[in-house]
């Protein structure tokens, strides 16, 4: 709170045009941690570090990446309708939104949680339709070659198809494991053929584990009928490994 008998903040040494400065800088802060969550951007720690500077028009641009050189030019998005801060990646929110209907109409068609199908997509590609895998792997949720080639895509780029087809394949691994989607998620990540040959049970595959453990995190945990699911945690590497199971741990 500020003080009116002076220039100066109650309990704070600063004046007021520095308090003022923090203060600002505080609620930037605050709003650039707001859009983050928003966005669903998931970043690691070490990727945390904000860039701000002023474009030629006034306005804030936060980045995460250094301001360009003078006279460059850099695209930028107003966040939440303000156009005098700005960003220079879109939110993200928008592009979930676009297809959100897309996920229910073919959750409900192949009897799926759509907060299965919109978890998967998350991991899978992050909603970007024009995602490609160092494996090959292609659109919002990821259809490898083959698997794109059995349920007719011709282009996995096209967002209708690619979730048509990626929800009719999570199906039929669900079939195929009875509705057991930690088993189903594996098969997703890693492949049937690795799930069948560790007894059907998910492969102790550090990217595998931490793939289910995330779209569990994300989509929340179906217990089957009848069935009890363990959480489980490993130590890989060093690192706590969390995953998700219906065999009682030994």
């Amino acid at each position: 709170m500020r003080s009116r008998a002076d220039n100066s903040c109650t309990g704070c040494s600063l004046g007021r045009p520095q308090c003022k400065l923090l203060t600002i800088k505080r609620m930037l802060i605050r709003t650039l941690a707001a859009w983050v969550l928003l966005a669903g951007v998931a970043a690691p720690a070490s990727a945390q570090r904000i860039y701000t500077w002023h474009d030629e028009n006034g306005n804030l641009v936060l980045s995460n990446m250094q301001r360009p050189p003078q006279g460059a030019s850099v695209r930028s998005f107003a966040i939440g309708g303000d156009s005098s801060i700005k960003t220079t990646s879109r939110a993200v929110p928008t592009r979930i939104a676009l297809y959100d209907d897309l996920i229910a109409q073919h959750a409900q068609l192949n009897g799926l949680r759509a907060d299965l199908v919109r978890a998967v997509v998350q991991v899978e590609s992050g909603f970007n339709p024009n995602a490609r895998s160092p494996k090959g792997a292609k659109g919002l949720m990821q259809l490898m070659p083959a698997t794109a080639k059995e349920f007719g895509v011709t282009n996995p780029y096209n967002a209708v198809d690619n979730v048509r087809a990626g929800t009719a394949y999570l199906r039929q691994l669900l079939d195929r494991y009875d509705n057991n989607e930690e088993l189903a998620l594996a098969a997703y990540n890693a492949g049937p053929g690795a799930v069948d040959k560790y007894g059907e049970s998910v492969p102790p595959y550090r990217e595998t584990r931490n793939y289910v453990s995330k779209i569990e995190r994300i989509a929340g945990v179906k217990q089957l009928p009848g069935t009890q699911i363990y959480q489980v945690t490993k130590i890989v590497d060093g690192r706590p490994i969390v995953y998700y199971t219906d065999k009682k741990p030994e």
